[in-house]
């Protein structure tokens, strides 16, 4: 049974720990990361504008050497903390696939795909950490790309690690929440900022046939 987990940037510290678990219990392991509060403290660094549209960041040339940049970072601060099986694995280079987004700039709609070099990984018994960026080189959200890559792959399973314990609706954690209801809530606005891409992300799992978790809620079809 395969599983993707995909990290984000804030919470890459409990990241060797869960694919310890998961690879314990029998499971192969890919990781897609992003590394969204790096990027934007980098670009604020550099006296770039921070923008966002529904959850996608607005990327210019410039920026997306900065998104390159802090890739390459988390990616490495990654594999460092999985160890010796962890192998790092740039989407743009290996073939991840996306649709770009013209008026956000940079940006690609993923489309599932399959990487040769991550299957071959994964047979080989590696945990391959991936950066969300699809040929182009585009910048893709790394929710939507994680999913993309998951049902591309065939995997059983995504899980999304985050530094909040699962899905907040109304002042409690949700145990499971069905997609249609999730995508509703999104488009009314009960939900804003980085939960939307990963409701939507997780609940376009789901509806592929796949095990979707934010934490410890579960996103069904």
């Amino acid at each position: 049974m395969s599983v993707v987990l995909k990290v984000g940037g804030a919470s890459i510290g409990g990241t060797a720990d869960v694919v310890r678990e998961l690879r314990t219990l029998g499971h192969a392991v890919c990781v897609v990361h992003g590394a969204g509060p790096q990027i934007s403290q980098e670009m604020e660094r550099r006296g770039l504008e921070v923008r966002f549209v529904d959850g996608r960041r607005v990327t210019t040339p410039e920026v997306l050497e900065v998104v390159r940049d802090s890739f390459a970072e988390i990616n490495a601060a990654v594999c460092a903390a999985i160890g010796a099986d962890a192998l790092p694995l740039y989407g743009d280079e290996i073939g991840l696939e996306a649709e770009q987004v013209p008026e956000l700039g940079l940006v690609g709609q993923p489309v599932p795909s399959r990487p040769a070099e991550i299957v071959a990984a994964l047979e080989r018994g590696r945990v391959p950490v991936v950066t969300p960026l699809a040929s182009g080189p585009l910048n893709v959200n790394a929710d939507e790309a994680a999913t993309a890559l998951a049902v591309g792959l065939g995997a059983q399973r995504i899980l999304f690690l985050t530094d909040v314990p699962g899905v907040f609706h109304e002042g409690r954690l949700l145990h499971s929440i069905p997609a249609a209801e999730a995508e509703a809530l999104v488009g009314n606005g009960s939900f804003a900022g980085g939960i939307v891409p990963k409701l939507l992300a997780a609940s376009r799992a789901a509806r592929s046939g796949l095990r979707a978790e934010i934490g410890a809620t579960a996103v069904v079809a």
